[in-house]
């Protein structure tokens, strides 16, 4: 029986010849994540092993960027757990203040993932990396210390879902219009613990930002892992960044897939979640009349230059609607270095939005960003759950960073297209 990429991945890590869904290994991990919410937690468990430090300084990565800068006293204190753990143990991959960003916008940046990878991470949107080609998971903080600890994890082995896309897309229509179309189509649970491997000719027209933010939000869908195939551009990706050796695998010709889905990136319009889930999905020209009062762009999902540059794109020689708010957030150091050389941090302080350093924020509701009873934010992060972003009276809307632009400008959810682009 021939096998996905996923599971060539597993097996290889777990040092079999093949495994089929189902199955129960132990993998070796080639990177295990940690950030100022979860990884205070799995160092106190950690604690309680008893272990002689970490299974290798080099393949562990702590990042704090949930309620950093930090926001109140536990968060200083969390971060002053990870800080004295990262010293005691020499862990090379700390980054803080002044060199730290959101947490998967950063580790591909650094190079510190590459295709043929395993990685786990205690937060459940280290599937990003799967855009490398590299299988990664989400894992809960006593998983996390057990990797930090040996080097190891267990896995179910997981089906697959195929999603073979074609075309083109139209302008205007990017990564997190795919992702949000796909969810739409095949629900929150539709994925459930599965891999989401995509192929096709569509690819090819995708750019690697495009891909993060679709494999990012895998786990919207309920999946296990999001992953692609590496081509000239994720190749491309990882040179530039230093990634240094990688392994590629393809799937066999007779690998089973519980499903295939065609999606014609062609026939795709610029797509909005509306509350309460990521798969409640309407295209921008079923939207109607929503008024909002914030706007955020930024996060994981959307935080890096391409959405920088597309959200710039529409807000250049426009202002922001009266009484909005508008928060902008690049998701690192170096995307905001990038964004201020290219002059984009002009345009959106010009437009009337603010600029801050990157920071997950008012993602999960943390800070920069809080709602009040009744408002409504339309936001390129990607969970709009019942209080997400504050009050559980409030509403937040997912959109790409095109959408949530040109909805500053009219102060009610629209498209690029309402002006004119």
């Amino acid at each position: 029986m021939g096998m996905t990429m996923t599971q060539k991945i597993l097996a290889a890590h777990a040092g079999l010849e093949s495994v089929e869904a189902g199955q129960l290994i132990e993998a070796m991990l080639d990177m295990v994540l940690g950030n100022d919410v979860t990884a205070p937690v799995a160092i106190k468990e950690m604690e309680k092993m008893k272990v002689d430090g970490v299974f290798d300084k080099d393949k562990i990565a702590l990042v704090p960027d949930h309620f950093t800068p930090n926001k109140d006293i536990k968060s200083a204190e969390n971060c002053m757990c990870m800080r004295a753990f990262a010293k005691e143990n020499e862990i090379t991959n700390y980054f803080e203040i002044g060199e730290m960003g959101i947490e998967h916008a950063l580790l591909p940046e650094k190079g510190l993932v590459a295709a043929g990878d395993a990685v786990i991470g205690a937060d459940s949107h280290t599937c990003t990396y799967g855009a490398l080609g590299a299988f990664s998971t989400g894992v809960g903080s006593t998983d996390m210390a057990a990797g930090m600890a040996t080097g190891k994890a267990w896995f179910k082995v997981p089906a697959a879902l195929k999603f073979e896309l074609t075309g083109k897309p139209a302008p205007w229509v990017s990564g997190k219009d795919i992702i949000l179309h796909i969810i739409g189509k095949i629900g929150v649970d539709g994925a459930r613990y599965k891999s989401m491997e995509f192929c096709g000719d569509g690819i090819a027209s995708l750019r690697m930002d495009d891909r993060f933010t679709i494999a990012n939000m895998a786990i919207e869908a309920g999946a296990k892992n999001g992953i692609f195939p590496v081509d000239e551009k994720t190749i491309a990706y990882m040179k530039e960044h230093g990634s240094g050796e990688y392994q590629v695998y393809e799937p066999d010709a007779d690998a089973v897939y519980e499903e295939t889905y065609v999606i014609d990136l062609a026939a795709l319009k610029p797509t909005v979640a509306f509350p309460h889930l990521p798969e409640n999905t309407k295209t921008i020209d079923e939207v109607g009349e929503v008024p909002i009062q914030q706007v955020v762009i930024g996060s994981c999902t959307n935080g890096r230059i391409d959405d920088m540059r597309a959200a710039a794109r529409v807000l250049e020689g426009r202002k922001v609607a009266k009484g909005l708010r508008v928060i902008v957030i690049p998701a690192t150091q170096a995307v905001y270095l990038q964004a201020l050389e290219e002059g984009l941090l002009k345009i959106f302080i010009e437009a009337g939005a603010i600029v801050s350093t990157p920071t997950c924020g008012p993602c999960l509701g943390g800070h920069m960003g809080i709602l009040a009873a009744g408002e409504r934010a339309v936001s390129t992060t990607n969970r709009n759950f019942v209080g997400r972003m504050g009050h559980v009276e409030s509403e937040v809307y997912l959109a790409s960073p095109a959408v949530a632009a040109a909805s500053a400008v009219t102060g009610k959810i629209s498209g690029p297209a309402e002006l004119g682009l």
